[in-house]
């Protein structure tokens, strides 16, 4: 398991140091073109290995205070049939959530990354979209709020190169279970970023939205809260980025229940569209 509160370091290929090392020692180039071709060679055998390594899919797991559902989310991430990364970044939890995310560790299949403090879902998913590999990277919420057997229907247009970006809307077709204050509130956000930047949403701060690896790490994000949700969308439209939207199933719960956006997040998601839809 690792911390994130120290810089991220990318360690060097070393094997592709090794060969063109063996290639300067054993196969000496006759003329500077030869030599030029055969580095040429080395480079593009290495991008292929990259690429034949690279998993299909990086799922981004943002985690605060989570313990009564995180294990059952990263169990359906799982079983999910597909080729991942599952990256879980804890954000400084204090309910238990890390010392089972210490135990969850022990699988292979899951990478576990910590933030010494809490700094908000942005700066989770900054950290993770850092560390994703996939060609297609995905959020997925650890509140069970969303199942993540809907992945596999949000990353479709992608998989199929319909789409370079894909948000899973909870209102496609309509009101759902959403409590009254919370649906207001996404129509009002929604409605609000549809006018400023001309786009045509039915759900802006949904958790399910997936991109392109190259869309989401050539995109510099700035929100440490919940306006993460306004600041991406609002930067994929001004890039001309279309977003393309499925609809998902989604379980509300209540505060009382664990829910944690508020008001506060409500007037910053508001601040954030004008931010960022007028001033990129």
């Amino acid at each position: 398991m690792s911390q994130l509160n120290q810089p991220l370091r990318t360690e060097p290929n070393t094997s592709s140091q090794s060969d063109v090392a063996t290639v300067s020692r054993h196969r000496p180039a006759t003329t500077m073109e030869s030599a030029l071709e055969r580095l040429e060679k080395l480079v593009q055998s290495e991008i292929e290995r990259d690429k034949i390594k690279r998993p299909a899919v990086s799922i981004i797991i943002p985690i605060y205070n989570e313990r009564d559902t995180v294990r059952h989310v990263i169990d359906s991430v799982l079983k999910l049939p597909i080729e991942k990364q599952v990256i879980v970044v804890d954000d400084g939890s204090t309910d238990g959530t890390r010392e089972m995310l210490y135990e969850l560790s022990s699988n292979a299949e899951v990478e576990v990354f910590l933030h010494a403090e809490n700094q908000g879902k942005g700066a989770a998913l900054q950290s993770g979209f850092f560390l994703a590999e996939g060609e297609i990277v995905i959020i997925q919420d650890a509140d069970c709020e969303y199942d993540p057997a809907e992945i596999l229907h949000v990353i479709e247009p992608i998989r199929t190169r319909k789409a370079d970006v894909v948000y899973g809307s909870r209102y496609f077709h309509g009101r759902n279970a959403d409590s009254h204050f919370h649906y207001l509130g996404n129509q009002l956000l929604t409605r609000l970023i549809n006018r400023v930047l001309g786009v045509r949403l039915t759900d802006m701060e949904t958790c399910y939205k997936a991109f392109r690896r190259e869309v989401i790490r050539s995109i510099p994000l700035r929100e440490r809260r919940f306006g993460f949700e306004p600041e991406i969308t609002a930067k994929l439209a001004r890039r001309g980025f279309a977003i393309h939207e499925v609809p998902v199933n989604y379980t509300s719960r209540s505060r009382s229940q664990g829910k944690k956006i508020g008001v506060r997040d409500l007037f910053n998601a508001i601040y954030c569209i004008f931010r960022y839809g007028w001033f990129g």
